[in-house]
Order: structure tokens, then C-alpha cells, then sequence
């Protein structure tokens, strides 16, 4: 079972603790930069900052993913990401990726499908947006963030085969380096989609066809 224990956590100590102590670091940065943390406009900002992070993009480390797992049978659609059911294939896609780069601190924004083929463990199609999100609400880079999401789920339900692919982009190359909105693609396999490779040509043609990257993928050297 892939675990959380062991990284940092805002567990430990109150939340308005916490809330108070980044407040004082952020308004510490302000000043740093040359700005003036009381003037108007400002004000308000370093406990916005504080609470923004601990509450929306930090959240994740927060979140135990195992509670937001519910094992029952397919049923269609539920929730805002989209379900397909193919040659016994659970495909779920549209999911929202919401991280933070770890190496600057910001943004990284994107979409995640995620395919499996099931043992007798069926997973709430709900549940899939909640465990993309307790992984993704942290510091992350996006190759380790697919590996957790598939390692999670490929353990949880014992599937016979898990694929996760997440398309995102990362601000830290539109603000710094290229300074253009460069999407990165990332994929895990395991199971049968790492092992038959015919099985991972037809997932991943269904998959870049629904997050639109076909225009991506190089699909000579992908595969």
C-alpha cells in the first residue's frame, strides 16, 4: 500500500498556529522584495497567503487517500470526471490535477486519466478525483506524482493492470527559461499494460484521443 507517512505534515501543530506563522513569513517575503506589507492592497495579503496554502495547495498532506476509497460495482458516470467502460477496462478521464513544483513553487495545472482493469475490486468512479487531488495537493514533481497515483491504486484494488497518464503545464517554465506554456506528459504503467504491449497501444490511443494529446505524443517512440 503506497503511504504518506514519513512527509511533512501541518498535523502537528494547531491550525492556527499555523496559520500565524506563515502569516509573519510571508509578510517577512513582502518585505524582503522591497514591498511595504502595510500599505493598502497588502494589508490582508499574508494571511490570505497563509491560508490559501494550508487550505487549498497544501491541503494534500492532510488527506489520507485510504479513506476516500469505496469498492463497489461499475454503474456509469458519477461526479465531475467522465467514465468509460471498453473490453473490460474501467477508463476514467477529465480529472482536474491541481499541484505545486516543488523546485519553484508554482503552479502546475492539468488533466489525468487513469484506466484499470479490475480483479473483483471495483473503486468508487467518484473516489478517483479525491485520491488524484490528496497526492497532487502538495509539493510535487509530475513523474512522481503519476508513479503514487498508479502505485496507489494498482495496490488498493489489486487490479490486473493500471495506467495513469497526466497532461499539465507548468508555470515555472512560462514565468522562467522558455517563458512559454509548455505541457509535460507523463504516463505509469503497471500489470498487464506494462507487460502486453498491444493492450497499452489501444489504452493510450483511447486516452491521448480524449485529453487531446494527440498532437503530443510522439507515438513512434511512445509506446
Amino acid at each position: 500500500m503506497v503511504s504518506l507517512e514519513g512527509e511533512a505534515s501541518p498535523n502537528s501543530k494547531s491550525r492556527e498556529k499555523l496559520y500565524k506563522e506563515l502569516t509573519e513569513i510571508v509578510r517577512r517575503l513582502l518585505e524582503i522584495i522591497g514591498e511595504d506589507p502595510e500599505r493598502e492592497g497588502l494589508k490582508e495579503t499574508p494571511e490570505r497567503v497563509a491560508r490559501m496554502w494550508l487550505d487549498e495547495l497544501a491541503r494534500g498532506y492532510l488527506i489520507n487517500p485510504d479513506e476516500h476509497v469505496k469498492i463497489f460495482n461499475y454503474e456509469g458516470d458519477n461526479g465531475e470526471e467522465t467514465v468509460e467502460m471498453w473490453n473490460n477496462i474501467v477508463i476514467v478521464y477529465d480529472i482536474p490535477v491541481r499541484s505545486m513544483c516543488e523546485h519553484h513553487l508554482l503552479p502546475i495545472v492539468g488533466t489525468a486519466a487513469i484506466a484499470y482493469i479490475p480483479s473483483n475490486k471495483v473503486l468508487g468512479f467518484s473516489k478517483f478525483a479525491r485520491i488524484v487531488d490528496a497526492f497532487s495537493r502538495r509539493l510535487q514533481v509530475q513523474e512522481r506524482l503519476t508513479n503514487q497515483i498508479a502505485d496507489f491504486i494498482s495496490s488498493y484494488l489489486e487490479a490486473k493492470g493500471v495506467m495513469v497518464v497526466i497532461e499539465a503545464m507548468h508555470l515555472c517554465a512560462l514565468h522562467r527559461g522558455v517563458k512559454e506554456p509548455i505541457k509535460m506528459v507523463t504516463r505509469a504503467v503497471r500489470g498487464a499494460f506494462e507487460e502486453d504491449p498491444n493492450l497499452r497501444r489501444e489504452v493510450i490511443e483511447i486516452i491521448s484521443s480524449k485529453l487531446s494529446l494527440t498532437r503530443i505524443f510522439d507515438k513512434n517512440k511512445l509506446f
